[in-house]
């Protein structure tokens, strides 16, 4: 019953649920950093980047215990997938509550809010994916600038303009700023 999580779930379960999230990334960051630490740098310690994320990192190791790093990051990924299935397999769950819901404009209310909710979590989930598994016959150091700031940037700016979407005075003023541009750029 996903839809009745506020009645299931109470407080207790919500600050458990809240502390293994941060006690899993915190232990996440904890292993990476040890590690990262570790690893002895033999082609410098400047990246071209501004964000120090661990694949560029292990590009400045000159020793093969980069292993390390690159069992965490199997870990880490495994874990993403864990999360990514939990997220897909709720969403099926509140689709299938949804569409049991007989009247129209329940299903309505319902849907409109869950989509921007998915529709950040998919911006989010893609651009990362991106940036992780996109073959290295395509990296260079100003695409992967560009797609760390996609991923890490993006998501949390226009998060804000997602969930306001549902205000209807936001959803006017942004039609008539619309339709003032495309009206000046028919004009020109």
């Amino acid at each position: 019953k996903p839809l009745h999580y506020g009645t299931l779930l109470g407080s207790r379960a919500c600050v458990h649920m809240a502390a293994a999230a941060w006690a899993t990334g915190f232990l996440n960051a904890l292993l990476y950093t040890a590690n990262t630490f570790s690893l002895p740098l033999c082609k410098g310690n400047a990246l071209g980047q501004f964000f120090c994320e661990i694949p560029h990192i292990l590009k400045l190791s000159c020793s093969h215990s980069y292993l390390r790093e690159l069992g965490l990051i199997v870990v880490s990924a495994c874990l993403a997938f864990a999360c990514f299935v939990f997220i897909v397999v709720s969403y099926v769950q509140i689709l299938r509550a949804v569409l049991r819901i007989p009247s129209e404009q329940g299903r309505h209310k319902a849907f409109s809010t869950c989509l921007p909710h998915l529709a950040v979590v998919s911006l989010f989930v893609s651009t990362a994916m991106f940036a992780y598994l996109k073959p290295s016959s395509i990296s260079s150091p100003s695409l992967d600038l560009v797609v760390s700031v996609l991923y890490s940037v993006v998501p949390p700016a226009v998060n804000p303009l997602i969930y306001s979407m549902r205000n209807r005075e936001l959803k006017e003023s942004i039609r008539k700023v619309m339709n003032v541009c495309f009206s000046k750029a028919v004009m020109n």
